[in-house]
C-alpha cells in the first residue's frame, strides 16, 4: 500500500530511501502506541529492537548493549555471518517485549546477536549494491536447478549487506539432495549458501498478490500463524465443497475460512442435533441445508421437489412425536418472505409531446435569441454603410444635369438598366409617372420637357 507520508500515491510503496513514520512501506506492520508513555523505571525496559528484512518480509530481534534511542523506520547495521547486515528499525520499547513472549523468544538468550551502529553512507551504498543483485541471482539460481532435475521451486534469494552470504528460500513436495547444487551456487555466486526450505502459505506471504476479496493477501500484510483450514468449516458455514472458489493463491483452503467459523458453532448450537430426518404420513423427510440468519430448517419429501422450510420450534416438535411413535400429517411449513421489497416493473406508458426536457429547450431558445440579435446588428450597419452610396449616385447625377448637353433617352435607359441590380434606390424611379423624367436625384423638381410622352429631349446641333 502507498506510504501516508510520502504523498506520491503509488503503490507498493513509495520507493523511498528515508524513514517512513507511518510504516506503510513495509509488511506485519505494529503500532506502538506504548511509545509516547514515560517510564520511571529507564533500567528495566527493553534492550531489545525489533529489525525487518525485505519490507518486512523476514523480522528478527537484536539486543541493544549501547542503549541508543532508534527510531522507527531507521537503518541499523548489525551483526551478521562473517560480516555484517543491514535492516530497518521495526518496533522498539515494551512492545517488543511482547513479541517475543508470543513468538517464544527470551530476552536474555546470550546467543542473540547485537545492533553495531546506525548505518553509514557506505552500510548503505553496499546494502543497495547487494540487493540490487538478488534478481539476477534468482534467474541462475532456478536454472542451475532445473539443469540438475531438482523438484524444487525457489522463490526468494536473501542477500546479506556485504555479499558474503545469500539464503535462498524453496519450497518441495519431497526430501531434496542439494549438495552438488550448493557446490554450484558457492562457486558461481562467491558466497556462503544457506538453503531454507517454506511451506507454500509463506511463499505466497513473500511473493504477496491481491485475494479475490479484492484486498492484500492476509498472509503478507498481517497474518503470522497459519492455522490449519480444512473443509469442515466450509460444510459448517453451510458452502459449497467447490475446491476453486474455496483455494486461495497457495492452492491450498483459504485461511479466511477460519474467520467466521467460532460465529457459525455459536449459532449452530440453537439447532436440534440428529434432526437429519423426519417422519411424516407422506413420507420420509430429509435435511437439506439450514438458513443460520433465519433459524430455518430446509426439508425435502421424496418424489417432490419443493423444499419446506421448518422452523426450529416445530422441527423440534415434530422429532418428539417421531421418538413417541407418531407421524405427523403435514409439516407446516412457514412463508419465506424476501428481505428486500418487490420491484414492480413499470408499465408502457406513451409519453409523447408530455416529457419536457428543459435545458435543452432553454439552450435552443438562447440560441435563437442570439442569432436575432445579430441579424439586427448586421441589418442597422448595412443600411448606414448604403446612405451614402445613395447621396453620392444622387450627386453625380445633378452633375451631369448642370453640363451643357442634356442626357438623351438612349443614356437614360442605359441609366436604368445599370441601376436594375441595385435594389437600394430603384423602386421609385421605375414607376410608370417618372418615366418621362431624367434619371437622377434631382429630376423630380425639374418642369417636364417638350417632345411627347416616352421621348426624351432633342440634342441641339
Amino acid at each position: 500500500m502507498g506510504c501516508g507520508s510520502c504523498g506520491t500515491g503509488k503503490p507498493n510503496g513509495c520507493k523511498s530511501n528515508g524513514g517512513c513514520s507511518t510504516g506503510g512501506c513495509n509488511r506485519m506492520n505494529v503500532h506502538d502506541w506504548l511509545r509516547n508513555l514515560p517510564f520511571n523505571d529507564p533500567e528495566s525496559s527493553c534492550k531489545v529492537v525489533e529489525v525487518s528484512f525485505k519490507q518486512g518480509s523476514r523480522k528478527e530481534f537484536y539486543r541493544n548493549p549501547t542503549l541508543q534511542y532508534f527510531e522507527k523506520g531507521e537503518y541499523v547495521t548489525l551483526e551478521g555471518v562473517s560480516g555484517f547486515d543491514v535492516g530497518e528499525v521495526s518496533l522498539t520499547g515494551e512492545l517488543v517485549r511482547l513479541q517475543m513472549k508470543k513468538k517464544g523468544v527470551d530476552e536474555f538468550n546470550p546467543e542473540m546477536k547485537k545492533i553495531l551502529r546506525k548505518s553509514t553512507e557506505r552500510d548503505i551504498e553496499s546494502f543497495q549494491i547487494s540487493k540490487s543483485r538478488e534478481k539476477e541471482m534468482l534467474a541462475r539460481s532456478r536454472a542451475m536447478a532445473r539443469q540438475l532435475n531438482l523438484q524444487m521451486k525457489l522463490s526468494e534469494v536473501d542477500i546479506q549487506a556485504d555479499g558474503k552470504k545469500a539464503t535462498f528460500f524453496y519450497t518441495a513436495d519431497d526430501r531434496v539432495d542439494f549438495r552438488e547444487l550448493i557446490k554450484l551456487y558457492a562457486g558461481d555466486f562467491k558466497v556462503k549458501v544457506e538453503m531454507r526450505q517454506i511451506g507454500i502459505r509463506q511463499e505466497a506471504a513473500k511473493v504477496g498478490g491481491i485475494g479475490s476479496c479484492g484486498r492484500e493477501l492476509c498472509c503478507s500484510t498481517w497474518l503470522q500463524d497459519f492455522k490449519s483450514v480444512n473443509t469442515t468449516a466450509a460444510r459448517y458455514q453451510n458452502l459449497s465443497i467447490n475446491q476453486t472458489k474455496l483455494s486461495g493463491q497457495c492452492g491450498r483452503l483459504k485461511c479466511c475460512l477460519n474467520y467466521e467459523l467460532d460465529t457459525y458453532l455459536d449459532a449452530l448450537q440453537h439447532f436440534p442435533d440428529y434432526a437429519d430426518s423426519l417422519d411424516t404420513v407422506m413420507g420420509t423427510a430429509h435435511l437439506i441445508k439450514k438458513d443460520i440468519f433465519k433459524n430455518l430448517m430446509w426439508y425435502i419429501l421424496p418424489n417432490n421437489t419443493k423444499h419446506y422450510p421448518l422452523t426450529i420450534q416445530r422441527v423440534k416438535e415434530i422429532k418428539r412425536l417421531n421418538q413417541q411413535g407418531q407421524k405427523v400429517d403435514e409439516l407446516q411449513a412457514v412463508e419465506v418472505t424476501s428481505s428486500k421489497p418487490k420491484e414492480v416493473e413499470p408499465a408502457f406508458v406513451d409519453v409523447v409531446g408530455q416529457i419536457s426536457l428543459r435545458s435543452l429547450e432553454r439552450n435552443d431558445k438562447r440560441r435563437r435569441d442570439q442569432q436575432k440579435s445579430n441579424n439586427r446588428q448586421q441589418g442597422s450597419g448595412g443600411q448606414q454603410q448604403r446612405r451614402p452610396d445613395n447621396r453620392n449616385q444622387q450627386g453625380g447625377n445633378r452633375q451631369q444635369e448642370h453640363k451643357g448637353n442634356q442626357p438623351q433617352q438612349g443614356q437614360g435607359q442605359q441609366g436604368q438598366q445599370q441601376r436594375r441590380p441595385d435594389n437600394r434606390g430603384g423602386q421609385q424611379q421605375r414607376r410608370p409617372d417618372n418615366r418621362n423624367r431624367p434619371q437622377g436625384g434631382g429630376g423630380q423638381n425639374r418642369p417636364p420637357q417638350p417632345g411627347g410622352q416616352g421621348q426624351g429631349p432633342k440634342p441641339n446641333n
